[in-house]
C-alpha cells in the first residue's frame, strides 16, 4: 500500500495495555512509514520496521530541539524553548550529556547497588510482614526509583510525595488539562529553584550540587538548563522504572513457570531483564518525536525537511525480521538487540540504572516471595490511562 493514503489516528487503541497494538503488526507487512494524525490534529510519519525506527534514532538529520517550537506536533506537553536534554540536538546535548553521563556509568551505579539492594529488599519485606495481598505498586514499583533518583539529587526523603505528584501530571498524554499539567511543572520548578538556593548555601554530596558547581564554577551549565536537568531526572527516573517494574511483576504473573523457574535458577534474570524490556508496553508507543532538517529516505520512502517523524520502538522491538518468534516471551534470548532504551545520542543516560533497579526489584520478590502471582483476576486490574508510561493503579500480590 501506498505510504500516502489517508493518515490513520494515532496513538492507537490497543486491546490490553500490555499488548502493542494490532496496527504496528500490519504497518510493518504492508506500510512501514505511514502518515498519521495526532489527537492536536498534527501529521506525523510513523515508523515501525526496525532498521527504519534505528536509522531514525540514530541519523543527526532528525532533530529533536525542532519539538520546541510552539507550532511543532507532540504528544507529551513540552514547553517551547525547553533547555531539557531530552530535546537537544548537538553540540548543546553532547556538552550536557558528558557533564551527567559520568554520574550514570556502569561504574557508578555499580557503587550504588547495595544501596537499592537495600532499599528494595527492605520494602518487600515490607509488603511480606503486611501478607498477601500487599500492592506491588504501592510497595514497590513507585517507592523504590523515586526514592533512588531523589537521593541521586538530593531531595529530602519528606518531599518524595510531592515530586511523584507533580510529575505523573506532567508526564500526562490526555489525562490532564494543560492548565493543569502547567500548574503542576509550575510547581515542581519552584520547588527546584528553592532547593537549589539551599544547596548554594549548604552544598552536599549529590548530582544537584555536582550541577550547582558547574554553572558557577566553570560557566558550563546556565541556571535554565540546571532546572530542566533536575526536572528531565526526576521524570525518567522514576516514571519509567515504575512502569517497567510493574509491567515486569505482571508479565511474569501470567506465566507460573516462568517465576518458578527464576527462582531456582537467578543467574538467568540479567537476561530475562533484557527480554522483559524487549517484550513491555510500558511506553505505551508515545515515542520521541523527531523533525526532519533535511530531505531524506527511510525505507524507500521520500521524507521532506520540516516532516515530524515517530519512531514506534514499541513496534520495532516486535520486529519478525530480527527477532525469532517476536511475539513470545523467551527469557533466555541470547541476541537481543532491542530499543528499548533507545539508540544513538539520545540512548537513555539511565539505562544501566534503570537496568539495576529492574533487576535488583524482582531478584527482592523472588527472594522474599518466592512465587508470588496475581491476587485479583486481570480483568479486575485498573489501568492509569492517558500518560506516556502506563501501569495498573494498583498491582496486588499473594504468595
Amino acid at each position: 500500500m501506498p505510504p500516502d493514503q489517508a493518515p490513520l489516528r494515532f496513538p492507537f487503541r490497543s486491546k490490553h495495555p500490555m499488548l502493542p497494538p494490532d496496527e504496528y503488526a500490519l504497518l510493518r507487512k504492508e506500510r512501514p512509514l505511514c502518515r498519521a494524525s495526532l489527537p492536536n490534529e498534527h501529521s506525523v510519519w510513523l515508523v515501525t520496521r526496525y532498521a527504519d525506527v534505528r536509522q531514525v534514532l540514530a541519523d543527526p538529520r532528525f532533530s529533536r530541539e525542532a519539538i520546541t517550537r510552539p507550532d511543532a506536533p507532540r504528544l507529551l506537553p513540552v514547553a517551547a524553548g525547553s533547555k531539557s536534554i531530552f530535546v537537544m540536538d548537538p553540540p548543546e546535548h553532547t556538552r550536557l550529556r558528558k557533564l551527567v553521563g559520568r554520574v550514570f556509568t556502569t561504574r557508578h551505579v555499580d557503587r550504588l547497588r547495595p544501596r537499592i539492594e537495600h532499599l528494595a529488599g527492605a520494602m518487600v519485606s515490607a509488603m511480606a510482614e503486611q501478607g498477601p495481598p500487599a500492592d506491588l505498586i504501592a510497595g514497590l514499583a513507585q517507592p523504590l526509583p523515586i526514592t533512588v533518583i531523589c537521593e541521586m539529587l538530593g531531595v529530602p526523603h519528606q518531599d518524595h510525595l510531592l515530586f511523584r505528584e507533580w510529575t505523573d501530571v506532567m508526564l500526562s498524554v490526555s489525562a490532564h488539562s494543560s492548565e493543569e499539567v502547567t500548574a503542576a511543572a509550575a510547581k515542581l520548578r519552584r520547588y527546584l529553584g528553592e532547593l537549589i538556593a539551599d544547596r548554594q548555601r549548604a552544598p552536599a554530596d549529590d548530582l544537584l550540587t555536582t550541577l550547582i558547581k558547574a554553572r558557577d564554577e566553570s560557566d558550563s551549565l546556565s541556571t535554565e538548563e540546571l532546572l530542566a536537568f533536575g526536572e528531565t531526572l526526576l521524570m525518567a527516573g522514576y516514571h519509567a522504572t515504575t512502569s517497567e517494574i510493574a509491567h515486569a511483576a505482571l508479565t511474569l504473573c501470567e506465566r507460573p513457570e516462568t517465576i518458578r523457574r527464576l527462582h531456582r535458577h537467578r543467574d538467568e534474570l540479567p537476561a530475562a531483564v533484557e527480554e522483559l524490556l524487549r517484550y513491555s508496553q510500558a511506553g505505551g508507543g508515545v515515542g520521541p518525536i523527531r523533525i526532519a532538517v533535511a530531505d531524506m529516505e527511510i525505507g524507500g520512502t521520500t521524507i521532506r525537511a520540516g516532516d515530524a517523524v515517530l519512531p514506534c520502538i514499541n513496534s520495532a522491538n516486535r520486529d519478525e525480521t530480527v527477532f525469532s518468534n517476536a511475539e513470545d516471551l523467551e527469557l533466555t534470548r541470547s541476541q537481543n538487540p532491542h530499543l528499548a532504551f533507545g539508540h544513538g545520542i539520545h540512548h537513555c543516560i539511565g539505562a544501566q540504572l534503570g537496568r539495576v533497579e529492574l533487576t535488583v526489584a524482582l531478584d527482592a520478590l523472588l527472594e522474599r516471595l518466592g512465587q508470588f502471582t496475581l491476587a485479583v483476576p486481570p480483568d479486575e486490574l485498573e489501568w492509569k490511562a492517558g500518560r506516556a508510561f502506563t501501569r495498573p493503579e494498583t498491582l496486588p500480590l499473594r504468595w
